[in-house]
């Protein structure tokens, strides 16, 4: 029986697509109205992708707390920038819950290796927080390092929801470590922003596929034609 997803699920994932190749153009093209008008209407696109998967409502919650911190970082000054940050820790708490329900729980055999990876964040955390430290804004330096320690728990987190989820949770790490940098005045790459919305949407969009991989999520069945009709008595049904 072959199996399809619902209508809408194909047209959403090509809109998101082609929203992310217009608003990364006009990051390289510097065209900031373009990429204004198209970046807070991102995760809202991905979101009915995800909602049309049949995924779970909380992963649209993380997404759409996405949403909130892309609009209030465009718009710029500490207080929109500290909201952007609260808006992005609620998503990253709601990636936690769902890595605790739908994560796979770790076998005996893959301790060892959960360990390793524990230390490997905790290094990578401590390490960007020092040397973030100095050179951070003196009012920024508590709400960073507390926002580096939930956004390194869930990259650890979506290793529970395979590699795709774990893809992502990286992705977002070297994203986010972007954003510090430039605001520690560290020397950036070129095409910095572009940089960092590649990142950002790579690893939002690795992240919720990974976490419909995790939940099930599964095309419906599509109705089968041709069925043999069934027999009745004195021959079949007319």
């Amino acid at each position: 029986m072959r199996a399809r997803w619902p209508r809408a699920v194909r047209p959403l994932l090509w809109v998101f697509a082609v929203l992310a190749v217009v608003h990364l153009g006009a990051l390289l093209g510097g065209v900031p109205a373009v990429g204004q008008l198209t970046k807070p209407a991102l995760m809202p696109v991905l979101t009915a992708y995800v909602l049309a998967r049949g995924g779970p409502p909380l992963l649209a919650g993380a997404l759409l707390c996405g949403c909130g911190g892309d609009t209030f970082l465009q718009i710029g000054g500490d207080v929109a920038f500290l909201v952007g940050m609260g808006s992005f820790a609620a998503g990253h708490v709601c990636y936690l819950l769902l890595f605790a329900r739908h994560g796979a729980a770790g076998e005996a055999g893959r301790r060892g290796r959960t360990v390793g990876a524990a230390a490997a964040y905790a290094v990578l955390l401590t390490g960007t927080v020092v040397l973030l430290w100095p050179d951070l804004p003196a009012d920024l330096r508590i709400p960073v390092a507390g926002y580096s320690l939930l956004l390194t728990a869930m990259a650890f987190g979506a290793l529970r929801a395979g590699s795709l989820a774990a893809a992502g949770g990286l992705l977002f790490l070297l994203s986010d470590t972007l954003i510090a940098g430039g605001i520690a005045h560290w020397p950036q790459l070129p095409a910095p922003q572009f940089c960092i919305m590649l990142t950002y949407l790579a690893a939002q969009y690795a992240l919720a596929g990974g976490v419909l991989r995790a939940a099930g999520t599964a095309p419906r069945p599509a109705p089968e034609t041709g069925e043999a009709r069934p027999k009745v008595a004195g021959g079949t049904a007319a």
